[in-house]
């Protein structure tokens, strides 16, 4: 059974026992929809879920009061593979694009895909070339033209200099 990462405890809050996460996923759902958590290795249920200046605050078992959740800074939390929802067509997890061959619309192989950026504007998929350099390409129509999930393929347009980056 594969664990996903989707969280860390950033900080307590109040009184209670509950503790603000900061949030890898692009929603609160995984947590809304999820009864129990992994906090690091320890299974947990989660008692409440509620978003706090988008922040979400879990209240999970265990937790009891303030000093507990702030001894849980810093403590990653995880699902399994079938907690995760499933995801519309053409839509994929980060950690479905990690390792997808990247090709130009000319055929040529650029490599795999080896990090998914996410905290700019658009997401930008990060390539290592087969000379060992890194090419960083925006997940925009304009250079993204097919994600192919069954042979693992993705399809872009090379835009002049965007290699020489």
């Amino acid at each position: 059974m594969e664990k996903i990462l989707i969280g860390k405890i950033t900080s307590a809050v109040g009184l209670k026992g509950e503790v603000k996460v900061y949030n890898y996923s692009d929603s609160t759902e995984i947590y809304e929809n999820t009864p129990q958590i992994y906090v690091d290795d320890e299974l947990m249920d989660v008692q409440s879920v509620r978003t706090q200046k988008n922040m979400v605050v879990l209240k999970l078992e265990g937790f009891s009061d303030r000093t507990a959740a702030e001894k849980a800074r810093g403590r990653q939390l995880f699902v399994t593979e079938d907690d995760l929802p499933e995801l519309p067509e053409g839509q994929f997890y980060v950690r479905d694009l990690i390792g997808m061959e990247v090709f130009s619309d000319e055929g040529q192989r650029l490599g795999p895909v080896t990090d998914v950026i996410q905290n700019t504007a658009q997401d930008i998929f990060e390539i290592e070339m087969e000379d060992g350099r890194k090419v960083l390409i925006p997940k925009v129509d304009s250079y993204v033209l097919k994600i192919d999930g069954e042979s693992r393929r993705i399809t872009v347009h090379l835009q002049e200099g965007i290699l020489d980056l």
